[in-house]
């Protein structure tokens, strides 16, 4: 049996294809093309169910290590100085944080490879990530388009992010720091455009502190 489309339900196909056209554009859009412009997600959201890589290129979901309290904390990747120093300062704290109980997990859009390489100088107490394709920056609200001139800027200093991810798509995280409780909800978030700027270890310390007494 052939059926005929008539004028109305031709036109009413377009509308439908133009209205999802335009929601895919829209889906692109929603990554900023700035920093400042970002929507971390706030104080009470529940963490994405996520999966992403750690440097032995095993699968770990977010949503499991949320069983328990966790430290989220993106960064930029092994190539900034800024995040090496946010990353050394929570080194010094690390022990106390696990003795209470706290799971710390650092994320970055480094490859597994990348990640295998910041191991061989030392062995930190808690969990890498890879977020290649930014795909946890982007549920966490916290990732954005790096402009193109940035992008050869940062390549002529030698931090080429194409090759550090393995990706073409030029997005960065907002430096970030999320605590979530055992039911895996925010409790705890700094988000600070200025990537020169991190969270103190005495902040962290006194956030948790304060889930632990409620």
């Amino acid at each position: 049996m052939t059926y005929l489309l008539t004028k109305p339900y031709l036109f009413l196909s377009a509308v439908i294809l133009s209205l999802l056209a335009v929601n895919c554009t829209n889906n692109e859009q929603l990554v900023p093309d700035s920093a400042s412009e970002v929507s971390p997600l706030l104080i009470g959201s529940t963490i994405p169910d996520i999966s992403l890589l750690n440097p032995q290129e095993e699968a770990v979901n977010l949503n499991e290590i949320s069983s328990q309290q966790t430290l989220y904390v993106f960064y930029r990747g092994g190539w900034c100085p800024f995040c090496s120093g946010e990353l050394s300062d929570l080194s010094e704290i690390e022990n106390e944080l696990q003795s209470k109980g706290i799971e710390i997990v650092a994320i970055s859009p480094d490859t597994p490879e990348y990640l295998k390489h910041s191991l061989e100088d030392t062995e930190p107490g808690y969990t890498l990530l890879s977020d290649s394709g930014m795909e946890a920056a982007k549920a966490f609200g916290v990732a954005f388009r790096v402009d193109q001139e940035t992008v050869q800027s940062l390549k002529e200093g030698g931090m080429d992010i194409e090759e550090r991810s393995g990706q073409g798509h030029h997005m960065l995280p907002v430096p970030s720091v999320f605590l979530t409780n055992s039911e895996g909800k925010i409790v705890f978030q700094y988000v600070n455009p200025d990537y020169r700027q991190r969270v103190d270890k005495s902040v962290i310390m006194a956030a948790v502190n304060s889930i632990l007494e409620e």
